[in-house]
């Protein structure tokens, strides 16, 4: 059975236009849409975490339903949370979680750009 990272990293790859980077070294995998970050996943000691992105107001009833879920590690905490991997959020709600991410990167690109990820 994969782990809920090996199946985070696997579905950040299959988003439109997404790409993995290590700009800070082979410990995080950090995928990009169009040069700009929507998931920072930790590659250390199980069970690892990711960060995304997170409209404010959601990220805080996020943070006050699952203890997991924190102000982004080393990011925006306004804007981003950290996401322990630990099974205790459910995988269909981390999908959505790294949807909205995806997301919210997608709808700041210009129309162009945007328009290429269809």
């Amino acid at each position: 059975m994969s782990s809920q990272r090996d199946r985070v990293i696997a579905e950040c790859g299959r988003r439109p236009g997404s790409a993995e980077d290590y700009p800070f070294g082979d410990g995080v995998a950090v995928f990009k849409v169009a040069g700009r970050m929507f998931a920072l996943v930790s590659l250390g000691a199980a069970p690892g975490s990711v960060s995304l992105k997170c409209n404010p107001d959601m990220a805080e009833g996020l943070r006050a339903r699952y203890p997991a879920v924190t102000p982004g590690y080393h990011l925006n905490k306004r804007h981003w949370n950290t996401v322990v991997l630990d099974g205790s959020v459910p995988d269909d709600e981390l999908l959505e979680m790294l949807d909205h991410s995806y997301d919210l990167v997608v709808a700041r690109l210009p129309r162009a750009q945007r328009d290429d990820l269809r």
